[in-house]
């Protein structure tokens, strides 16, 4: 029996298996390294073990000290979560040779899957569709280019041994193949300590179905549905859904039982997903099997009403499946979306920061929130920027997608740019709410999901107007509380001129520019004269620790306003607005290189350094690599001209905003 679970994770999977452990009354022991001591999932176990620095490679990539903490601790089980080491067969046979269990798949299957050159050769043997494609061991680049003009363009190389979208390039033309094979084997030596590569034809505009599967040691195994993971950016997962739109049960059956039959090839137990790619016909090509637990498999619990953690501690434990397959049905329909601290309008370029003020919709039946982080806590250049995973569930895909994008709307962020805007145009789009999904999907409508940034509408600049009027009556009346002269004129906040009305003149700004306000003191409440020469009367006005109410022109309206230093953010349903507080009094100069320099967009460290001193460039031509955040970030010139110096080399340790090339510009 299992008595006490080492998760050899962290984030928001660690959290979400400690939850089910302590369900079933099993003791949790988390681990974390240095940049994780205050996370949530170490405050959640019921103990946890440091094990090494901020760098995954000095921490949760440590088996060694991972083995260590299983003898000292007595933990007689090891959950790996997902990434990480949960596909590496070395570790799960360590595992079991310090006498715990590995709560997962024999290191044996985790092999013969954990190469995709391998899977495909046992996926071919037993019948199972393939995609044309080379998976060969020899990896001399002339010969891996040689096979792409065989496959013919657009051709897809992906890491053997990856996962997540991380080594993994499209590549459209044969000019741009070397490029894109040495920046994806970087990658995945960076990710995965393997930079074995695989080519494959590009399918175009296919969808990603995947099916759950389960396998006992009593020789049974089922699948639990599938799951449709179409919307994509840069090959990562953004919304998941189950079951997938449009399925026939003919066709679910047809892959759900080539899934199960993959499973058995390789005596398979445990939860795993075989991943599949589904064109127009109805055809489908085998792609990959994850042998661990998937980020995604919320969805399926909700349809299906089971926990999974608890199968893969059931399994672990000897059991058999707790269900056979004419007991399991689906109930209903559930979305998943990822919430990342990202810049959709900056390229997603992943965040950092403190999350200065986070709040999630309510937990219900239909809403669930899987996190790892908290109000307080800080998102990090040392690991992936997800904040959370929001899944809805109802019961048919109209109703689960109502409230998917009702649900986007009560979250609330700030600290860090989020996709909450992103995900959201996602769920509204019409395309998308007919279920017309593919890979395709978010380029085709980019446009429409990533629109330009819209300008504050009156009603959020009133809003942040009240709020800043709001403050400093608050200030006053405690300033004015403590002083010699509690009636003297300068404690009053009433706006108060000679020779003219009351009023306050208030100064914000939004993406650079200056957005001048003036509110006037009237006896229903104030007049707001905003830039484009209108006027908004506000009456009715009440606050609640930044939750503001008034009656604007005649209409209710609410909003939550969040302030962080001399940010706010104002919430409204289904719109966020950043603004800036500005004091006129203040010499404000911008501290940001223009015109010639290149900039670190974000923490990281650099991995190529494309020019030297003297060099002559062009606008667009790639000058750096970082890598930030598990992903590489290619960094280009923005003008013309000569190279007038290199501030950083390969290896070094960039902050935020550092200059990393200065160009004199011709």
């Amino acid at each position: 029996m299992l008595r006490k679970l080492l998760i050899a994770n962290r984030g928001e999977i660690a959290c979400r298996i400690i939850a089910t452990a302590k369900r079933m009354g099993i003791t949790t022991v988390a681990v974390y390294s240095d940049a994780d001591k205050s996370a949530l999932h170490v405050q959640q176990a019921d103990e946890a073990w440091h094990i090494g620095a901020a760098a995954p490679a000095e921490s949760y990539l440590r088996s060694d000290r991972l083995l260590d903490v299983i003898a000292q601790s007595g933990a007689d089980a090891v959950h790996p979560g997902y990434g990480f080491l949960s596909e590496n067969a070395d570790f799960a046979d360590a595992v079991a040779n310090s006498g715990a269990v590995f709560v997962g798949p024999p290191a044996s299957a985790i092999r013969a899957m954990g190469s995709k050159s391998e899977a495909k050769k046992i996926m071919a043997d037993a019948g199972v569709p393939l995609v044309p494609g080379y998976h060969g061991k020899d990896q001399a680049p002339d010969l891996l280019a040689a096979e792409a003009d065989k496959i013919g363009y657009p051709v897809l190389i992906k890491a053997s041994a990856g996962g997540g979208g991380k080594g993994m390039r499209a590549v459209e033309k044969p000019e741009d193949f070397a490029d894109a094979l040495t920046s994806c084997k970087r990658e995945a030596r960076s990710s995965f300590g393997d930079d074995h590569c695989l080519i494959e034809k590009l399918i175009s505009h296919p969808r990603h179905v995947e099916i759950q599967v389960f396998a006992d040691s009593h020789g049974n195994a089922v699948y639990l549905f599938e799951r449709d993971c179409s919307l994509q950016r840069r090959h990562q997962k953004v919304i998941e859904e189950a079951p997938a739109p449009g399925m026939t049960q003919e066709l679910r059956a047809q892959m759900g039982e080539a899934a199960v039959n993959a499973a058995r090839a390789i005596g398979y137990q445990s939860a795993g997903t075989v991943e599949f790619l589904l064109d127009a016909s109805g055809a489908f090509y085998f792609m990959e099997m994850n042998t661990r637990l998937q980020v995604e498999h919320p969805v399926t619990e909700m349809i299906t009403g089971e926990d999974l953690v608890e199968w893969q501690l059931k399994v672990a434990n000897g059991e058999a499946l707790p269900k056979s397959q004419d007991q399991l049905a689906i109930t209903g329909h559930a979305f998943e979306v990822r919430l990342y601290a990202e810049d959709p309008n900056n390229d997603f370029l992943p965040a950092t920061g403190t999350l200065t003020h986070m709040h999630m919709p309510e937990a219900s039946r239909h809403v669930r929130i899987d996190t790892g982080v908290y109000q307080g806590g800080v998102v990090s250049i040392h690991y992936d920027p997800m904040i959370a995973k929001l899944i809805v569930w109802d019961q048919d895909r109209t109703s689960a997608l109502r409230r998917l994008s009702r649900a986007l709307d009560d979250v609330q962020i700030v600290g860090v740019s989020t996709n909450t805007a992103f995900l959201a145009n996602i769920a509204r789009h019409p395309a998308f709410e007919r279920g017309e999904v593919e890979t395709g999907f978010i380029p085709t409508y980019q446009d429409d999901l990533i629109p330009a940034p819209a300008q504050p509408d009156n009603s959020a600049l009133c809003f942040a107007a009240l709020e800043i009027l709001h403050q400093r009556d608050c200030e006053a009346r405690t300033f004015a509380a403590t002083s010699n002269d509690p009636w003297s004129p300068w404690n009053s906040t009433n706006g108060w001129r000679m020779n003219d009305d009351n009023h306050h003149d208030l100064v914000l700004r939004h993406g650079g520019e200056e957005i001048c306000l003036k509110l006037h003191y009237r006896d229903f409440g104030y007049m707001c004269d905003l830039p484009n020469g209108t006027s908004v009367r506000i009456e009715q006005i009440t606050h609640d620790n930044g939750d503001i109410a008034a009656i604007m022109d005649g209409v209710r309206k609410r909003a939550q306003v969040r302030n962080a230093g001399k940010s706010m953010a104002v919430f409204q349903p289904g719109k966020m607005d950043r603004l800036e507080r500005v004091d006129p009094t203040e010499n404000t100069t911008a501290n940001a290189a223009g015109g010639g320099s290149l900039n670190a967009p974000m923490p990281g460290k650099i991995i190529a350094v494309m020019a030297k001193t003297g060099d002559a460039v062009k606008a667009g031509d790639k000058l750096v690599i970082m890598e930030a955040m598990k992903m590489e970030h290619t960094i280009s010139a923005p003008v013309s001209g000569t190279i007038r110096d290199v501030y950083f080399a390969v290896g070094d340790q960039v902050g935020d905003g550092d200059e990393l090339i200065a160009i004199e510009e011709a």
